[in-house]
């Protein structure tokens, strides 16, 4: 057997110790949470330190991510979704009523999973320009907008499409046009195709 001294009851910490010691631990870990994992967990900052320390911007961000995944995951669900093949034949459906009138310009790019790419006009405020584009081999995310002059406008955006055709009436003079991004499993091929009043047709870097 091993023989061991008793504590003296001197040496315990007291009632009062323990108690004293477990609510400075719970304050600590009440102000940990507040100041550091709501503002980079969920960019919550009631006390405004996460945003000093950035830690805010980092929550914002995990939430856009988040909420961006599960927006991407609503539209691969195959209970929504149709075959590449027949998206692809859609999209090229899509702007039939002007089939028989010559585009201006035409342009075919393919993106690679994940991959994006902007293409703008050069128009002058109230011009008028016709366009249809397609996907094929799968579906993208667009974004149809303008700047120029320090101005800014969006004209439409789109998750999971395979195609679109309209006119864009340009809000000011400034480049005018579209962002893709290929959000699908596999490459997409897009053609732009385009007719009005515009200078140019160019890809944006």
């Amino acid at each position: 057997m091993y023989n061991t001294e008793k504590p003296n009851q001197k040496d315990l910490p007291s009632s009062a110790q323990l108690l004293r010691s477990t609510a400075l631990a719970l304050v600590a870990a009440v102000a940990i949470l507040v100041a550091v994992v709501l503002p980079a967990e969920y960019a919550i900052d009631p006390t405004g330190i996460g945003r000093v320390l950035g830690l805010t911007e980092m929550g914002e961000i995990k939430g856009d991510l988040a909420r961006e995944a599960e927006r991407d995951r609503q539209v691969d669900k195959p209970s929504e979704g149709r075959s590449g093949a027949i998206d692809g034949f859609l999209g090229l459906f899509l702007g039939t009523a002007h089939a028989q009138q010559a585009w201006t310009d035409e342009t075919t790019f393919t993106l690679t999973p994940g991959e994006g790419i902007e293409w703008k006009l050069t128009m002058k405020e109230g011009a008028v320009a016709e366009y249809r584009w397609f996907a094929e081999g799968g579906r993208v995310n667009f974004d149809l907008h303008g700047d120029g002059g320090g101005k800014s406008v969006s004209y439409e955006k789109g998750r999971g499409q395979t195609g679109g055709e309209g006119e864009l009436v340009a809000a000011f003079d400034g480049n005018h046009g579209w962002f893709w991004r290929n959000r699908d499993r596999g490459d997409v091929t897009v053609t732009l195709q385009i007719r009005g009043d515009y200078g140019a047709l160019k890809r944006a870097d």
